[in-house]
């Protein structure tokens, strides 16, 4: 039987790349007749003429599935969209823009007929605009650094995942996307296609940098509490100030209540951000372990709470939120 693969492709303003970013994959897809394929577009509330684009494409070619939000939601949420239509035996996500080259397609699927269940894109280079990777790089670099979770570095959003890891993202239902840390909190087994990535043939990238910055933003608050350590930092040098100045008379015994005032006030904003830091981690609701496997012959991946009982299976087709 031949397997289904599913490339899972977020659009926005994309009217001057999408027939080129087609034909491009269209030429890679034929060189890969073992499978079956289908196309899915999702209009992230584009303002030109992509969503005409895509149902033109549609009506040419049957595997193409286009979904149109109703506004602009985020290349996260259109990405979480596009993951919850898929069917495939393995999911593919890619931008339209020709950044992500679809004659990686080939090598992603060769890692994964080889055991690996997710198969990153790794950037060795990338051609863009010198403070964007700059940018780039030190954010994955302090990312790696602050959280407990090994989020690989030099990837983006172009990847492919195995049906049985798409069916533990649906169970994920935090409001705050940040795919790249959620696919890596997964775990599974994992490897790395290295390439260069192009510039943008036509238009600017829609991530703007007000939209990176909250991208960077919510990954390290997903995916790392110290933030809300920040108090405890400051009130621990505050106390060390105080008692190295007191102990040497440096400063008179009213201003020494008066730090020391300002000491307890860190700790308890310290310890209250950490109550509401736990809160966060409970509303996310991720299952606490995942079962890769077990000893029965067939496949049994699931994702397991608490109280597993009270949480049935989600079924591969809901909605993310």
């Amino acid at each position: 039987m031949q397997k289904l693969i599913s490339l899972v492709v977020p659009v926005y303003n994309e009217e001057k790349n999408l027939h080129l970013f087609y034909h491009a994959l269209q030429l890679e897809l034929e060189k890969l007749p073992p499978y079956l394929f289908e196309i899915i577009f999702v209009d992230d509330g584009s303002r030109d003429t992509s969503w005409n684009i895509i149902q033109t494409l549609h009506r040419t070619d049957s595997r193409i599935r286009g979904f149109k939000l109703s506004r602009n939601f985020g290349h996260q949420i259109a990405l979480s969209a596009g993951y919850a239509q898929a069917q495939g035996h393995a999911i593919i996500s890619m931008d339209a823009d020709l950044q992500d080259p679809p004659s990686l397609i080939h090598d992603f699927l060769i890692h994964w007929e080889q055991g690996s269940l997710v198969v990153y894109a790794r950037r060795v280079n990338r051609k863009d605009p010198f403070l964007k990777k700059v940018t780039a790089r030190l954010f994955y670099a302090l990312l790696k650094r602050i959280s407990p979770l090994d989020i690989p570095q030099s990837v983006g959003d172009f990847r492919l995942i195995d049906r049985s890891v798409l069916t533990i993202l649906v169970q994920l239902k935090e409001q705050t996307k940040f795919l790249r840390g959620l696919v890596a909190w997964c775990g599974f087994k994992h490897t790395f296609v290295d390439f260069k990535r192009p510039a943008r043939v036509h238009g600017e990238s829609g991530y703007t940098w007000k939209k990176m910055f909250r991208l960077a933003f919510d990954g390290v608050i997903s995916f790392s509490s110290i933030l809300v350590k920040i108090p405890a930092f400051i009130g621990t040098a505050l106390l060390c100030a105080t008692l190295y100045l007191s102990c040497f008379h440096l400063i008179s015994t009213a201003t020494s209540l008066i730090l020391g005032a300002l000491t307890l006030q860190f700790f308890c904003v310290w310890l209250l951000a950490e109550y509401i830091s736990r809160i966060l981690d409970q509303v996310k609701n991720r299952p606490l372990y995942i079962i890769a496997t077990t000893t029965n012959t067939v496949d049994s991946t699931h994702a397991h709470k608490t109280s597993f009982e009270r949480t049935p299976h989600l079924s591969d087709q809901e909605h993310y939120r």
